[in-house]
Order: structure tokens, then C-alpha cells, then sequence
């Protein structure tokens, strides 16, 4: 017998064993790799239910294949890719790969292993590794009448890239959060962690009329199924430290998919969050500053990783303190039910630039709620007292003597002020020292000036409480406060 042997170049041999490895994984590794994700994720979601105030809805347990093929098919989403094809002269098949691609890049992969076993440690191990971390005031009431089967979306400012991690956070212990996030969190890696997150990706300022559909039926589905939820209607991070001008597309969007007559009633829950830093505060002041040089993404990347081999310095030479105090406070829900029976509204029956107004009201409504949520920490009382009369050296008792003036009149206006450890003489000594270790403000023989070069950030973060003490009233007991302190302090 013939011994004969075939050769194959080397090309075709790693390409057939390449073949042969996938067909492994995808037949008998792949299956079991998921099966053993889901039953972990099974068995989390059971264990975990039994302590959540809102649970996670069936909507969020569907696979995301499914989930994303009863997007593409809803009637609106097609009758949309149909007037997009038509509009363009374009076959409608090749509308609908449009469609394809924008549900793939919504569409969440919730996993509740990958939310409470690794998003929650991270969460809660990156959150108290930089701050301290503090709920400052909840209506507790409020929080628990709120019905098991309403669709809850919290509502709030957003001020730094933390928010996402804080708010969840100290929210797991009653919902799981679904954010909306902004393309720059779509890095391999990352997004696949934030999608498992139950997070759904959103192409801010999009002008395509087909991609708002896709988006607007995703979250209206969410809305219908009581999906929890959290927005920002700023859109984006502040520039200045101050609140900015809300946008009510989203809102919009939810509004769209609730039917007052439904079991489901929707319910906002408004959010206030402060910092006494804010790690983005130099990044953002140079976005809102039209004449500021523009770094590319390696002069970004070169920034952010001095900036961790600085803490990390600080940190080895025992020198390192956590950024302060980062404060969280939650206010009473407002039904969107009750708040259309008190106006006699059906959204429904109105037209478009009606049902604007209406949305645009209740948007209002919840950014006032929210602004007066904003927690008064430290840094940015101390900062606001500083800027008053910048050239002005004061000593240590002259600052708190004109914090405890100003804490006066934002008390009368209602404002929520965090005092750590319940000690004001501590909260203030601990905001004038971060001011002074990050050098916006100097210190010599006992006095402290403002640095005129640091006025903008030091404005950045009184800026997040400036419209508490603009509605603040100016009451005799802060300006008798603050004359009986000048006097103790000209006696001494």
C-alpha cells in the first residue's frame, strides 16, 4: 500500500484550524460560558429582590437580541425607516439596516451578576476611595408611597462623570438604574461593561431624524415596561459649576409612551448632587471657554494620567486626602398622573406645540425641584464667601464668621445644607483647607486670600449653589450674625 500525504500550504492550515478553534468555541464553550453568566445572574436577581424597593422588570431580563428585534419591527420604527427610504430614494431594505445598526447601539444587555457583583463593588470601593460619601436628606415618606408598579425615573444635575457611579451607588439599596450615556463612554471594553450595566447609549445633538425614532420608541418601550431609569435634562456636564439650561427631548420621549389610564403610573423622583471637587473642573471651565486652546485626545490622555500619577505621588508620600465631601439628596416624587389632574390635561388630545408647553411645565417644575436639591457642602461655601470681596484678606475666624451669615440666609430660602459631622466649625476649617492644599486659595500669617489666577474655579464651585443664594432673602439674622462676629473679632 501507497503511503501518500497531501500538502497544504501553511496559510490554508491556520485558517482551517482557526475554523476548527471557532466552531469549538461557538458549539461547546460559548453555550456553557452563557449558561453559567445567566444562572449567576438568575441566582443574584433572587437574592437581591428580596431587599430592592422597585424591582427589576421582566423588560430588563428579555435577551437583548430579542429586545432589540422588537425594536427594529414596532410599527413606528418601521413606518419611520419606510418615509427615511422613501425621502432618499433608497430601497427599504437598506433603511432597515440603518435601523439595525441604531438598536444595536441602544439597545442594553442588562446582567444582574454584572450589575450588583461587579458594577456595585466598583461603584461603592471608586466612590468612598475619593469621597466621603453622604445622603444628606430623602423624603422617606414620599419615597415609600410610591407604588410597586409605577416606572420611576430619578431626575438630576450633572456635574461630573462620577454622578453615573455615586447615584447608583447609593440608589441599589432601592432600584436598579438604566442611564441614558453619551458616546464617549463607546471604548471596547467599557461599553460592553456599561450595556451589561442596563445602560442604553445616546448620540447627543443628533440631527437624524431615523436615529430619534429608534431612540424615542427604545425608551418609550422602557417607560411602558416600568423600567426604572435616570436622566440629566442638562444634556451634558457643566461648564461654569452652575445649573444649565435644561432640554425635555427624553422627557419628552417617556411622556409619549404613558397613558394616564394605564396600571402604570410614572413617577419622577428629583436628584441633587454637589461635590467638593469635581475631578473634570479645569476640563470643563476650558470647554466653556470659546478662546481656550483645544487638547487633542493624547493631550487629554497625557493629562488624566498626570493627574493620577500626582495622587498617586501624594499617595505614596502619605500626603494623599480624598477630595472631600460628595452629597446626595433626594426630594419628594412627583406623579405624572396627579400632576395632569391638577391641570385638568390630556396630553393625548393636544397638539404639538401644546403638548410642548405641557412637557416643557412639568421639565420646569422638576429642574426648580432639583436646583433646590443641590447640597451646600463645604468648598462651595467657602468659596462664595472668598469671592465676595476677593482682594480682601481674611483670617480664619472672619470666614467663618461670614459662612455662618450666608448659611443663615440660604437656611431661610430652604436651601439643603450638609454639615459634616454636625460641626460647623469643623465643615468650614475642612472647605478652607482643600481651597488651600489645591492652591486657589493662599495662606500667610493667618490670613487667607483668594488667588486672583484661580478666580474661575473658585467661581466653578460657588457657582453650584449661587442660584440657592440668589433665592435666598436677605434676612436680619444673618446680617446680625454676621455684624455680632466683627464685633467679637475687633474685641479680640
Amino acid at each position: 500500500m501507497l503511503d501518500t500525504s497531501v500538502e497544504v500550504p501553511l496559510w490554508l492550515a491556520l485558517v482551517a484550524g482557526g475554523l476548527a478553534a471557532w466552531a469549538l468555541l461557538d458549539r461547546l464553550l460559548l453555550p456553557s460560558a452563557r449558561w453559567y453568566v445567566r444562572s449567576r445572574a438568575a441566582k443574584v436577581l433572587a437574592e437581591v429582590g428580596q431587599r430592592l424597593k422597585i424591582q427589576p422588570r421582566p423588560f430588563q431580563q428579555i435577551r437583548r437580541q430579542v429586545l432589540i428585534d422588537r425594536l427594529v419591527f414596532d410599527d413606528k420604527v418601521q413606518l419611520a425607516a419606510k418615509a427615511f427610504a422613501n425621502e432618499r430614494g433608497m430601497p427599504h431594505e437598506v433603511a432597515l439596516d440603518q435601523v439595525q445598526r441604531y438598536a444595536r447601539e441602544i439597545v442594553p444587555a442588562f446582567n444582574a451578576f454584572v450589575y450588583f457583583r461587579i458594577g456595585y463593588w466598583i461603584g461603592k470601593r471608586l466612590s468612598q476611595a475619593l469621597y466621603r460619601v453622604r445622603i444628606g436628606y430623602t423624603d422617606d415618606a414620599g419615597l415609600e408611597a410610591i407604588p410597586e408598579t409605577a416606572t420611576v425615573v430619578f431626575v438630576m444635575n450633572h456635574r461630573s462623570n462620577m454622578d453615573y457611579i455615586v447615584a447608583s451607588y447609593l440608589a441599589a439599596e432601592r432600584a436598579v438604574l438604566s442611564y441614558a450615556v453619551g458616546e464617549w463612554a463607546r471604548v471596547i471594553g467599557l461599553q460592553q461593561l456599561i450595556r451589561a450595566m442596563g445602560a442604553y447609549f445616546v448620540r447627543r445633538n443628533s440631527k437624524d431624524d431615523l436615529y430619534r425614532r429608534v431612540l424615542e420608541r427604545y425608551i418609550a418601550m422602557a417607560t411602558e415596561a416600568g423600567v426604572t431609569q435616570a436622566v440629566y435634562p442638562e444634556g451634558g456636564l457643566t461648564r461654569d459649576g452652575a445649573l444649565r439650561e435644561p432640554r425635555f427631548g427624553v422627557l419628552d420621549y417617556m411622556l409619549r409612551g404613558y397613558h394616564p389610564e394605564g396600571e402604570r403610573d410614572l413617577v419622577f423622583v428629583p436628584l441633587g448632587l454637589n461635590y467638593d471637587r469635581v475631578l473634570e473642573d479645569r476640563t470643563q471651565l476650558r470647554a466653556g471657554d470659546a478662546g481656550a486652546p483645544r487638547a487633542g485626545r493624547l493631550r487629554a490622555a497625557w493629562n488624566t494620567l498626570a493627574f493620577a500619577g500626582g495622587q498617586v505621588g501624594l499617595l505614596l508620600r502619605s500626603r494623599w486626602h480624598r477630595f472631600g465631601y460628595a452629597c446626595v439628596n433626594f426630594g419628594t416624587p412627583v406623579s405624572v398622573r396627579a400632576w395632569l389632574a391638577a391641570r385638568d390635561v390630556v396630553l393625548d388630545r393636544l397638539d404639538k406645540g401644546a403638548r410642548q408647553a405641557e412637557v416643557a411645565a412639568l421639565g420646569k417644575h422638576l429642574m426648580d425641584q432639583v436646583g433646590r436639591l443641590v447640597p451646600v457642602l463645604p468648598v462651595p461655601l467657602v468659596a462664595t464667601v472668598v469671592l465676595t470681596d476677593p482682594a480682601r484678606a481674611r483670617s480664619e475666624f472672619e470666614i467663618k464668621a461670614e459662612v455662618a451669615a450666608l448659611v443663615v440666609r440660604l437656611e431661610a430660602g430652604g436651601a439643603r445644607i450638609y454639615v459634616p459631622r454636625s460641626d460647623w466649625d469643623y465643615a468650614v476649617s475642612a472647605g478652607l483647607r482643600m481651597l488651600v492644599q489645591r492652591h486657589l486659595v493662599d495662606e500667610a500669617a493667618g490670613l487667607y486670600l483668594a488667588r486672583a489666577s484661580e478666580a474661575a474655579l473658585l467661581r466653578y464651585y460657588a457657582n453650584s449653589i449661587a442660584h440657592l443664594a440668589q433665592a435666598a432673602p436677605a434676612t436680619p439674622g444673618a446680617a446680625a450674625a454676621l455684624n455680632a462676629t466683627r464685633a467679637s473679632s475687633a474685641t479680640a
